[in-house]
């Protein structure tokens, strides 16, 4: 819902926006959005914009989906939960060969190295304080993640 304050959306304009601007730390699927959507509409949440080419409906946030939103915002978020794959298998890493470990440290190291530059490609872009200090977040987490994985023995 915090993606409708600036205006109507389609499902397919949220997921490219999530992406953009919480993708490196909190994932949402197309499906998941295409699902929830006519769900909090009929909630009362959203309602339906204008419809778009091929078929694509707009959705808006009504009176209450703000309200809910504003709610959520305000409640206490809990305990961060880190579910990282790449962590899990680093931890099993001494059951690999070298070989096997060099290829999973390799792909992971590209990976977090494109994280990287899009995190500061983010950093640069960020047009709001809160958006930036999101964005170093993001840079922050590429970080410490090329360092861990610096830190894993090859051999």
């Amino acid at each position: 819902m915090g993606l409708l304050h600036d205006g109507p959306k389609t499902g397919g304009q949220l997921v490219a926006e999530a992406g953009e601007r919480f993708g490196a730390f909190f994932s949402v699927t197309r499906s998941q959005v295409y699902r929830e959507l006519p769900a909090l509409a009929d909630a009362g949440l959203l309602r339906l914009g204008k419809q778009g080419p091929r078929s694509s409906q707009q959705y808006v946030l009504a009176a209450a989906g703000k309200k809910a939103f504003k709610a959520w915002l305000l409640s206490q978020p809990g305990p961060d939960h880190l579910r990282s794959p790449l962590i899990l298998r680093l931890v099993h890493a001494g059951s690999l060969t070298v070989k096997q470990r060099a290829a999973l440290l390799d792909t992971a190291r590209a990976s977090y190295s494109a994280d990287l530059d899009a995190a500061r490609a983010a950093v640069k872009a960020a047009d709001d304080p809160y958006g930036k200090a999101v964005a170093e977040f993001g840079l922050a987490h590429a970080r410490a993640a090329l360092k861990l994985l610096d830190a894993i023995p090859t051999g």
